[in-house]
């Protein structure tokens, strides 16, 4: 598996990658019309938008490829996008086909966007992600601790959501 950063030319496969994943993971949590209208079309508008204002605001996104070439999951990360005074880094999101989830893939983006952190004098991480996501239980594997969390609305329904933090990711960046 082959984990790089990310380029415009990779936005319609990180698109289709994040409405699948959104689709398969928040199923039962999300309600069913707002995933069924989730559109590939408007996520490569947002994620052109996103690789065109990286440069000025800090932010990256490196993509996993499988051995023929499709890349199979993405990790976007950057500053902490509301001032939080102790999690100055963010891993905002980090997404990975289902059939390839469970493999090492996940720590393995996670490490990378820890490490890209850390290089911009960034060694504290939080990312946001709904309470009843399967995922909770990766990020508590990985060493992450639960420190805040927040409502919001998504498609009409209130739904929670957590954030889990690392203080110093520098266990995080050496966890083989």
């Amino acid at each position: 598996m082959l984990i790089r950063e990310a380029t415009r030319d990779d936005v319609p496969a990180i698109s289709r990658v994040h409405v699948d994943t959104w689709r398969t993971t928040y199923r039962g949590i999300v309600p069913d019309e707002h995933l069924a209208k989730l559109s590939y079309e408007r996520r490569e508008r947002g994620w052109y938008a996103i690789l065109e204002q990286a440069a000025e605001d800090g932010n990256f996104t490196y993509v996993a490829q499988d051995e023929s070439g499709e890349i199979v999951g993405f990790a976007n990360g950057g500053k902490e996008r509301t001032g939080d005074p102790v999690f100055r880094g963010e891993l905002t999101g980090i997404y990975i086909r289902q059939a390839y989830q469970g493999q090492g893939l996940g720590r393995r983006l996670v490490q990378v966007v820890a490490e890209r952190l850390s290089q911009s004098g960034l060694d504290s991480m939080l990312i946001w992600v709904l309470m009843d996501n399967p995922a909770c239980g990766f990020y508590a594997a990985l060493g992450g601790d639960r420190v805040r969390e927040q409502e919001l609305q998504i498609g009409g329904k209130s739904l929670l959501e957590v954030a889990y933090g690392w203080l110093d990711t520098r266990k995080l960046r050496s966890i083989s």
